[in-house]
């Protein structure tokens, strides 16, 4: 049986009790490994594990630190990569029938980064298909769990690497965030994940560099362990033009005191439909920080429906230029619902595709007056906390009449602003045990501060001592 404790201590902690020679990576993978063995069969949050090679890794780790070898930030820490991000000489699926036998030649950047850092890989993790959808169920790994309840999703896309850090199998995952594909499993899995500025982590696997929807980004169940993934993962990194140099000073610890930090809050964004036990752990939550000594005022940013719908146009024109060439042998095999998604973008103008851009302008014309003003606007990550499992999350998006959005996440309309951070954590659980999460949007490529914000309501609102009953 696994040992608990050892399942939830953080990256952090235990990259400092390896190096010095306290605790054994050997020790520490296997409990990772005996953890995933244990709840994967309930969860399915992994596609592939690793034993052999992680535990060899887990020696050749202990080595060096008896040794007195150079250690790397990471050296002896289980990580999990999310099976989009390719690894060299390892199947990477995209959880589709169209990339179910591929093996990558070589490894994205950030996973030669994090493995150089001396991280130890166990295991990739399940993604809907090719990344699609904030559910995590694909054809070829069928569905992924929520630790906190079974019967209700992770989140998706980084949905495995939700629930494999949530449940206690690894501290830190790695994701991917286009659409809030971190953020999303973050909130319903109660979890820290960012989306760091556009270019802070290299990105380098993709056909295009040269769009601006697209992150990596970590999962970890404290603030100080996504700071500890972000100084190790990001650039500048010549594979990736649009790599943001230079890097961040992030090797001191947070300043988690929020006084004199100015806050915006919106609830809405003037559009969406809000579960009432949402609104009230993020009102809970920035209060907390008021009571700490940050100001907070509430604004409207009178957002409207089409931004998200903006959205999942791009997202369509995404899909279809990315992986449209499978269509003609995959179709039948594709999850339907991508396929729809491929052929609207086929359809859609690049006149029209375009103009997208004008909205995308107006948008931050909105946003850019409450950031001169506040160091960060305060926001609910999704509108209501984790569903079943087996609902159709695209009835959610359906206009209604009532001339409210219904749409499940917040998220998307950041990866349009994208040069601006924006970390989720979590701001309650609701009346059922669920976990509720709040993002902070900050500044133009200040991640330092939505993570120094994030640390400082950890402080007043803790969460990682809470564990799901799995």
């Amino acid at each position: 049986m696994p040992d608990l404790d050892l399942c939830y201590t953080p990256a952090a902690e235990l990259a400092r009790l390896i190096r010095a020679g306290e605790l054994s990576p050997v020790e520490v993978v296997e409990n990772s490994l005996a953890r995933i063995e244990q709840v994967n069969p309930v969860l399915n949050c992994f596609c592939f594990v690793y034993p052999e090679e992680a535990l060899e890794r887990a020696r050749a780790a202990e080595r060096a630190v008896r040794d007195g070898s150079a250690l790397g930030p990471l050296h002896g820490v289980p990580l999990a990569i999310k099976d989009l991000t390719p690894t060299r000489g390892k199947r990477t699926t995209m959880g589709s029938f169209a990339f179910e036998h591929w093996v990558p030649e070589r490894s994205a950047a950030i996973v030669d980064t994090l493995l150089g850092a001396g991280a130890i890989m166990v295991g990739k993790t399940t993604t809907p298909e090719f990344a699609y959808s904030s559910f995590t169920e694909s054809p070829l790994w069928g569905v992924t769990r929520n630790p906190w309840n079974p019967e209700r999703t992770p989140g998706g896309s980084s949905g495995g690497s939700g629930a494999a850090v949530a449940s206690g199998c690894v501290p830190l995952a790695e994701g991917t965030d286009m659409g809030g594909s971190v953020r999303i499993p973050a909130s319903w899995s109660g979890l820290v994940g960012l989306k760091p500025s556009f270019g802070r982590i290299p990105l380098d696997f993709l056909p295009t560099q040269f769009d601006t929807i697209q992150h990596f980004g970590p999962l970890a169940r404290t603030v100080d362990d996504a700071r500890l993934f972000l100084s190790v993962a990001q650039g500048p990194d010549e594979r990736d033009i649009m790599s943001l140099a230079p890097p961040l000073d992030l090797a001191a610890p947070l300043d988690p005191d929020p006084s004199g930090l100015r806050l915006a809050l919106d609830v809405d964004l003037g559009c969406y439909a809000i579960d009432p036990e949402t609104e009230a752990a993020v009102r809970e939550a920035a209060e907390a920080l008021a009571g700490a000594g940050a100001v907070v005022e509430e604004v409207d940013l009178g957002w409207t429906r089409e931004i998200p719908d903006a959205w999942v146009a791009h997202w369509g024109v995404y899909l279809a230029a990315i992986f449209g060439d499978k269509l003609e042998e995959f179709r039948d095999r594709i999850d339907p619902r991508v396929v729809a998604l491929m052929d609207d973008g086929l359809a859609l103008g690049a006149v029209e595709f375009k103009r997208i851009e004008f909205l995308r302008t107006r948008q931050w014309e909105s946003l850019r007056p409450i950031l001169e003003r506040f160091d960060a606007l305060l926001v609910p990550t999704m509108s209501r906390p984790a569903p079943p499992v087996d609902q159709d999350d695209f009835v959610y998006y359906r206009d209604r009449g009532d001339g409210l959005y219904h749409g499940l996440d917040i998220t998307s309309q950041f990866n349009f602003v994208s040069q601006c951070p924006v970390l989720s954590v979590p701001a309650g659980w609701s009346s059922d045990g669920l976990p509720i999460g709040l993002q902070i949007v900050a500044r133009r490529y200040r991640d330092d501060e939505a993570l120094r914000i994030g640390a400082a309501l950890e402080r007043v609102r803790p969460w990682a001592h809470r564990r799901p009953p799995l």
